[in-house]
């Protein structure tokens, strides 16, 4: 049987054409084929993997110590049995800024569209089998906030997601970064910041917390007449809230999102996230309350809450893969 292997066809964006960053619009995807793909003429499940926040996909092939790179995590599993054969997908979605929060902003680009024209790509150009029942979507991180989105918001498309530690009740997750913005505006310039990024050195965990929240802002309240493109949520001087820019924070936020999207939630043959038991941005929390309001509608999903924070969790897609896997023999 031919082993797995891993191919970086470079795709040209219609979607991040002219973006607002100036960012590429054409960008490698790495994509995972399976053992024996070069084989048979079988088609396979799909599963897209998005990389957390100021990470791109290349990034799940890096070597750490003692840890395995995707390829190896995929190719275990699916030797143990413990996961069926399937491409997977993933795609560099990364900013300027940091991240695109795998959305469409006026202020950073289209990455929700650049997703859906990948899956049409991926359809077109390798064995799929090209129907929401097949095809999975997953992340950690900003890549779990990412994948729900996409999920509920196109679920024509995607029938199995699972979150890993996503983004969700804003005002527990983001609640320190914002309040530190104040303070932080004042130790950098911030428009030479945010016109070149690469420049600063060295990045300091403020830094990254002073980009976190502008690309946050830049996703959650663009601001097409606003000098730097969007709006930020709180009095920069105060640290008060803004309401009616906050509420468009909301307006983005999963756990505010199961009245409007309620038979998309129920519509998943897989709804899967979990999340560390001390989580520090607190997105146990969220996770904790999403549980709970989708038991209260009787919307079937698994969550699982394991010992840890929001770090090192790596081991996490076993469980993701599995039940992924799992449901689509199904």
């Amino acid at each position: 049987m031919s082993k797995s292997q891993i191919i970086r066809p470079i795709f040209e964006s219609s979607a991040l054409k002219n973006n607002p960053l100036g960012d590429p619009s054409s960008r490698p995807i790495q994509i995972y084929l399976p053992p024996g793909y070069d084989d048979a003429n079988d088609p396979y499940p799909t599963a897209y993997l998005l990389a957390g926040f100021a990470a791109r996909g290349f990034s799940f092939m890096n070597s750490s110590p003692w840890e395995e790179n995707i390829q190896e995590r995929l190719d275990r599993l699916i030797a143990s049995g413990d996961c069926s054969p399937m491409i997977l997908v993933m795609p560099d979605c990364f900013t300027r800024y940091g991240g695109s929060q795998y959305l469409d902003s006026s202020a950073t680009g289209k990455y929700q569209s650049y997703l859906l024209e990948i899956v049409r790509y991926v359809d077109q150009q390798f064995r799929t089998i090209p129907d929401r029942d097949h095809r999975a979507i997953l992340g950690k991180s900003s890549g779990g906030y990412g994948a729900l989105m996409a999920a509920i918001q196109h679920p024509e498309l995607f029938g199995l997601v699972a979150d890993h530690s996503g983004d969700k009740f804003f005002e527990k997750c983001y609640a320190k970064d914002l309040l530190e913005l104040p303070n932080l505006l004042t130790r950098f310039d911030l428009s030479s910041i945010l016109e070149d990024p690469f420049s600063i050195w060295p990045k300091s965990s403020e830094f990254f917390q002073l980009m976190s929240n502008a690309a946050m802002s830049a996703c959650y309240s663009p601001n097409p007449d606003s000098k730097i493109g969007f709006d930020w949520p709180v009095d920069t001087h105060t640290g008060a809230l803004i309401p009616e820019v906050w509420e468009r924070w909301i307006a983005k936020d999963p756990v505010h999102l199961l009245d409007a999207y309620e038979d998309a939630f129920a519509s998943l043959n897989l709804l899967f996230f979990d999340c560390g038991n001390h989580d520090e941005y607190y997105m146990h929390l969220g996770s904790r309350y999403m549980a709970q309001q989708l038991q209260k509608r009787k919307i079937p999903h698994v969550y699982e809450e394991f010992e840890g924070g929001h770090r090192h969790t790596n081991l996490r897609y076993d469980r993701s893969f599995t039940f992924i896997s799992r449901t689509f023999i199904a």
